[in-house]
């Protein structure tokens, strides 16, 4: 039951926070890449990038798998980093972005949940820090976090206007400050708003493994809070099954099968 209310949180999380792509190109998809190593990031924010394997070699990668545990069998994500499709396949379920439309296979009905924010969102949890380079992320310094007598500095990452479906978001990526790995992620909801929130929520990053060099998350967990005061843990979120490889899968494998349906056209 925990393990399904953390997904209900995940869907009111980030509502499909995703980078607005300016192209749906491969090639101009790379460019943005490329430009992306180029930006003059704050330099605590570069050395958690090199903590972590170092955006160049993040860049390499072409496409990323993960599995996510669940009771009744695991959900395969599948993404291509550099255009930015994706796909799940959830038994006998299966969603996905192709480049143009975010598409949803369920012939027996049974999907519950929503495909248009679902269909990318564990993905941008998962492969944080990489994801704040993105274009569209303004950078500040945040006042430290503090946890059983540690205290951890932090980023403050904002969006530009018009960035994503909430531009309105906070996040705060706070890091070891002696491995300059990052330890935990707070985050405001501001979804379907125009005003800014305070209510910043945790997670904790404390599990990782390499994977072709590239610290990727065994599990996160998120936590009670009170402000910023960190509280209990609740179960941790397990991933399987990770890789990440330097070769891309045939463009078939993100595109809208016969049998499913468009939800959302961009």
């Amino acid at each position: 039951m925990t393990r399904i209310l953390t997904l209900v949180l995940f869907v009111a999380l980030f509502s499909c926070k995703e980078v607005k792509k300016e192209t749906n190109s491969a090639e101009e998809s790379v460019e943005t890449l490329n430009q992306a190593i180029e930006r003059d990031y704050p330099e605590s924010f570069k050395k958690v990038l090199e903590s972590h394997g170092s955006l160049k070699t993040w860049k390499k990668q072409k496409t990323l798998t993960f599995e996510l545990l669940k009771p009744n069998g695991n959900e395969v994500h599948t993404i291509d980093l550099h255009s930015r499709n994706d796909r799940i396949d959830i038994a006998d379920i299966s969603m996905g972005y192709d480049g143009s439309e975010i598409w949803l296979k369920d012939e027996k009905e049974l999907y519950k949940g929503n495909a248009v924010v679902y269909h990318n969102l564990m993905f941008y949890f998962y492969a944080m820090p990489f994801v704040f380079a993105d274009p569209g992320v303004n950078y500040e310094m945040a006042e430290p976090l503090e946890f059983e007598g540690k205290s951890y500095p932090g980023i403050h990452m904002s969006y530009n206007d018009g960035v994503g479906a909430s531009s309105k978001d906070d996040y705060y990526l706070h890091y070891d400050p002696e491995t300059f790995q990052m330890a935990w992620l707070g985050y405001t909801f501001t979804f379907g708003s125009d005003e800014k929130s305070n209510d910043v929520r945790w997670i904790r990053y404390n599990d990782w493994n390499k994977i072709n060099g590239i610290l990727l998350p065994k599990s996160m967990t998120w936590h009670n809070y009170e402000g910023r005061t960190i509280k209990e843990a609740k179960d941790p979120t397990i991933f399987e099954n990770m890789s990440l490889t330097e070769s891309s899968r045939p463009e078939h494998f993100y595109q809208k099968p016969e049998n499913a349906k468009v939800v959302l056209k961009p």
